[in-house]
């Protein structure tokens, strides 16, 4: 056998390891809950950093020194990163800038029926699917969620609407509910 052989042999060995305390502790992002050898994949690195810095500042330190060793064999850090899509990396939505207006519609269904349309409601940060729930237990109807902030009520339920919503999201102001009137849809 090859020294060579011998040492790849040594490595693969099952069991505990000679200079290895068990059990092993690991240390976890706040930011990321990655293990911190792992922050710097992440896409929000900054904050990680600034979390480490705060609560770890012993790891902070040492991951500063490998930083600076890195940048000085010129090491780039471009190469460590994700380029293209997949899961590593996450997109943060922006929040775009739209008005914050509720619009309450009635729509046709058949020849004597209707439904009532909510949209708007995505701009506050509720759940679309929460509401859907609530507004089918309270009106004892059909209640889903048909588009990205489109909410389809069975029944003629526009006048209770303008009561209900603000009864039951505090933020929301009866002034910022719209009536649209009857709509085709």
């Amino acid at each position: 056998m090859t020294n060579e052989t011998a040492n790849v042999a040594e490595r693969l060995k099952v069991g505990p390891r000679d200079n290895v305390t068990y059990p092993i502790a690991m240390k976890y992002c706040g930011h990321c809950t990655m293990p911190i050898e792992y922050c710097e994949y992440y896409p929000e690195y900054e904050k990680c950093k600034e979390w480490l810095e705060r609560n770890l500042p012993d790891d902070f330190e040492r991951l500063k020194i490998e930083e600076e060793q890195a940048a000085a064999d010129g090491t780039d850090d471009d190469k460590k990163r994700q380029k293209r899509g997949g899961k590593g990396l996450l997109r943060v939505k922006k929040k775009e800038d739209v008005p914050k207006r509720i619009c309450v519609s009635r729509a046709a269904r058949g020849k004597k029926k209707s439904v009532t349309v909510v949209t708007g409601l995505s701009t506050f940060d509720i759940d679309l699917k929460v509401a859907a729930k609530f507004f089918g237990t309270k009106f004892a109807c059909g209640s889903s969620v048909t588009g990205d902030d489109e909410i389809v009520i069975q029944g003629d339920v526009k006048d209770e609407l303008f009561d209900v919503i603000p009864d039951k999201w505090a933020e929301i102001d009866e002034d910022v509910i719209a009536d649209l009137g009857d709509l085709k849809r």
